[in-house]
């Protein structure tokens, strides 16, 4: 487990990897995580990637360093993911700016973890990260729908069967339960 300072609260957040939030969950989210950071002490927020949520999450943090500079942005990293350090952000936006020839935006963090199963872990290391990410939180904030169903998918490029893979958000869900974390599930506020 990451040591994080006992006072300061830590916060994580998963959702679904297409979610398109109404204006009104929007600002639900937004005054959530101004609440958590003025009333229960949140100062760590931990990302993962990959999915819209994370991304708007991420805005609304970084928005609030702003008004609250303490705060801090962590990104667990699975195999093949990587973060920008935002010491060094403004270089890389440029640099992939120029090769893109359009303006990038980078997210940008305090510091990038990489846990214990990060290169043994295989295909679904993302599963043991967001576990460590749950593992080291206090608060997690989701976007879950429990109806929610991937697309079906099929084993391999050479296979006519489909399957139909778990949720990535549900399994989260299910393991920050079992593990008696306080969940916040925007879908239900």
């Amino acid at each position: 487990m990451t040591c994080f300072h006992n006072y300061y609260k830590v916060c994580c957040f998963f959702g679904h990897r297409n979610t398109t939030l109404t204006t009104q969950q929007y600002d639900k989210l937004k005054n959530t995580i101004e609440d958590l950071i003025v009333k229960h002490n949140i100062k760590f927020f931990l990302f993962g990637s990959r999915s819209d949520f994370d991304f708007v999450c991420h805005k609304i943090v970084t928005e609030f360093k702003n008004k609250y500079p303490f705060i801090v942005r962590k990104c667990y990293t699975c195999r093949s993911e990587t973060c920008i350090l935002e010491s060094e952000r403004e270089y890389w936006e440029k640099i992939y700016s120029n090769l893109k020839k359009e303006k990038i935006t980078l997210l940008g963090v305090e510091e990038e973890i990489e846990h214990q199963t990060k290169y043994i872990s295989g295909k679904a290391s993302y599963i043991e990260r967001n576990k460590a990410m749950i593992n080291d939180s206090d608060y997690c904030i989701f976007y879950y729908d429990e109806n929610y169903r991937p697309k079906m998918r099929t084993y391999s490029k050479q296979s006519v069967l489909n399957y139909q893979p778990n949720s990535g958000t549900a399994i989260a869900y299910n393991y920050a339960k079992q593990k008696h974390k306080k969940i916040i599930n925007l879908i239900k506020l």
